[in-house]
């Protein structure tokens, strides 16, 4: 299968999980080239970016483990052509 090079944008709107968030990205450290995180004290939430590079399996094997935590939002925008 062909790597695609994507964004995938976390929102985190209960930080309990934030332990379980940074497990499930450690084990899949090998697909994120970078990241970011912006937390937003005042509303209580955060928001994660990250730019990955994988197939479409690995991409969403991760992305689906994290969107199944409680209080958090993930999407994904990955290239049509792959690498």
């Amino acid at each position: 299968m062909e790597k695609r090079i994507g964004v995938v944008g976390i929102v985190v709107e209960d930080m309990t999980v934030v332990a379980r968030i940074n497990s499930i990205l450690h084990e899949y450290a090998g697909l994120i080239l970078g990241r970011m995180g912006v937390p937003y004290r005042e509303r209580n939430i955060s928001v994660i970016s990250l730019i990955v590079e994988g197939t479409t399996d690995q991409i969403g094997a991760m992305t689906g483990r994290l969107g199944n935590l409680p209080g958090v939002n993930v999407k994904s925008a990955l290239s049509k052509a792959g690498v």
